[in-house]
């Protein structure tokens, strides 16, 4: 009776670590930028923007295009607000800089630069953590967004080792 119940208990709990496993096989592991990684980067980018002498507006989103961090410098522009969430939108989007979208064909380009939140601005940019995306910062405020692009790099560029780049 022993050996029975014994048996019993073992292959219930061998049952019991079936459904488990099967019902973690239900759940989604993601990984964000987290918000010390996003603070980061926005410091960097605006700390090289004001060293070029532009007054930027630097927004980051997070694995799921949500806004992570959003710093305007003093004296910005108000429409750089909008623009760089536009910018890190498409760039997110796209997994591929912002400029990328006006380097499209048409007819294609068309219906998709229907959609909220989509530019052809340069100055957003995707980040990766390997291959994984993992959210994606824009910047605006700089004349040009070849200026932008360059100081978002600069935010990338000094998180990369964190993100594991």
């Amino acid at each position: 009776m022993n050996k029975t119940r014994t048996a019993f208990l073992i292959a219930a709990m061998l049952a019991g670590g079936s459904a488990m496993a099967q019902g973690a096989a239900g759940l989604v592991s993601e990984r964000s930028i987290s918000t010390n990684a996003a603070l980061e980067l926005a410091t960097t980018s605006l700390e090289r923007c004001r060293a070029d002498g532009y007054k930027v507006t630097i927004t980051v989103l997070n694995r799921h295009a949500r806004t992570a961090v959003v710093v305007s410098d003093d004296g910005v522009n108000p429409h750089t607000i909008e623009n760089s969430l536009r910018k890190a939108y498409t760039a997110f989007t796209t997994r591929s800089p912002s400029a990328d979208m006006g380097k499209r064909t048409q007819p294609g380009l068309a219906g998709f630069m229907q959609l909220d939140k989509i530019t052809t601005i340069e100055g957003g940019l995707p980040i990766f953590a390997g291959k994984e995306l993992v959210g994606a910062v824009g910047i605006s405020g700089a004349p040009g967004g070849e200026k932008d692009a360059a100081c978002a790099q600069a935010g990338l560029d000094r998180i990369a080792r964190s993100l594991g780049g």
